[in-house]
């Protein structure tokens, strides 16, 4: 069997990065840069005001004290957006509001606050130095400064800088769209009452939620009957407007009941593995369709599908971006109760972790059970070597996303 780390890297290593494209800001939220972006021109464009207040020379209010006000004759009022030059003189103030482009000759806002308040003459209370509540012309970036990388994430931050600098597209990576795929004549759809050995289908419900974790688009596939025909033709047609494939299910034995693997085991690219983790031994991935799409084939036991899907999926999405295929990233904790493993394999636990205390509960004995999952935040990461841990011992955890 392989290494967890040893089937990772191989799903990484089959997951090519998407084309990068234009994308406007509308567009971008998520997806990956795939160029530098410099600034074009100054950030901000002018000299304006950080503060509601009044545009003054520092050298006339800096006598001023809350017992003894300098007394100044206001002259105009400049909002933010007006574009009518103006110069202040010596002894006098201009009322200003936030982002106003401050007059020539002002060195300083003195906020509101620290004022009266005055329409026709202001009472300013306290001294200001050069400078003070100025945002410069440049302040935040300069023409021809970095101001992101290739390969940085696009959110709310770097959206807000992109459209601040005047850029409306971007060539990026967009998040991939993610199809999600469940066979099994033992399935029954939500709605209806399930026959005597049949289960309600629960993956597609499960795995679209996760990836939805990963902010990608999601869409979940009808139901396959466990007929091969029927499944290539589905896998087919779901890769057509997909550019990640994830499936569940019918891949463990191979015989003609795990109808994924009956049905893609012929194709090029597509490979079936055994992995030395608990739960989720059986697990496949390569490529369908033309052009080829990435396609991850997950174990159908819901708990084996759920794990497998933060230790393999999460970083392919992250290699079909461009990025680097890393493991889903762990912290130290400390048990509060016993933990027990098999030989050989990697176990995944459902835990409670607590952040503020250090310390992680098994949320049940059995790791593959979906209802210990679901009362867990995270996973606790058991080595293949080690086959009991006790109340006391340090462990990794993985947090899932809430």
């Amino acid at each position: 069997m392989k290494s967890v780390d040893e089937h990772r890297a191989d799903v990484a290593a089959a997951v090519p990065a998407l084309a990068a494209r234009p994308l406007g800001l509308d567009e971008a939220d998520g997806a990956v840069l795939a160029e530098e972006i410099t600034a074009r021109w100054p950030l901000p464009g002018f000299d304006n005001s950080a503060m509601d207040g009044y545009a003054v020379l520092a050298r006339d209010v800096a006598a001023a004290a809350p017992a003894m006000p300098v007394l100044l004759p206001v002259e105009a009022e400049i909002a933010a957006g007006d574009t009518e030059f103006r110069t202040l003189a010596a002894g006098t103030c201009i009322r200003i509001m936030t982002g106003a482009p401050l007059p020539a000759g002002a060195d300083a806002v003195v906020r509101v606050e620290w004022t009266d308040g005055g329409m026709r003459k202001a009472a300013i209370r306290r001294p200001v130095a050069p400078g003070d509540s100025v945002r410069r012309c440049g302040c935040d970036a300069q023409p021809g400064a970095e101001l992101l990388t290739a390969g940085t994430r696009l959110g709310p931050a770097q959206l807000g800088l992109l459209a601040a600098v005047g850029e409306h597209t971007v060539l990026a990576r967009p998040r991939p769209r993610i199809a999600i795929l469940s066979a099994g004549n033992e399935l029954t759809g939500l709605g209806g009452a399930p026959r005597p050995g049949h289960t309600w289908e629960s993956n597609s419900f499960m795995l679209a939620a996760a990836a939805r974790r990963l902010d990608c688009p999601v869409r979940r596939c009808p139901l396959i009957r466990d007929d091969p025909a029927e499944v290539r033709a589905a896998v087919q047609a779901a890769a057509q407007d997909a550019d990640l494939l994830i499936t569940s299910g019918g891949i463990s034995m191979g015989g003609e009941h795990d109808v994924f693997k009956a049905a893609l085991q012929g194709l090029d690219g597509v490979t079936f593995d055994r992995v030395a983790m608990r739960p989720g031994m059986p697990q496949g991935f390569g490529a369908v369709g033309e052009p080829p799409t990435p396609i991850l084939l997950l174990p159908g036991n819901p708990a084996s599908a759920f794990v497998s899907f933060w230790l393999f999926a999460a970083p392919a999405v992250r290699a079909r971006q461009g990025l680097a295929a890393v493991p889903p990233r762990t912290t130290r904790a400390v048990l509060t109760a016993p933990v027990r493993s098999r030989a050989g394999k990697t176990s995944f636990a459902g835990g409670l972790f607590d952040p503020a205390t250090g310390e992680v509960t098994p949320a049940a004995e059995s790791s593959h059970h979906l209802t210990a999952l679901a009362q867990a935040n995270a996973l606790i990461i058991v080595p293949s070597p080690v086959t009991a841990l006790a109340a006391g011992d340090q462990v990794e955890v993985l947090e899932l996303p809430a």
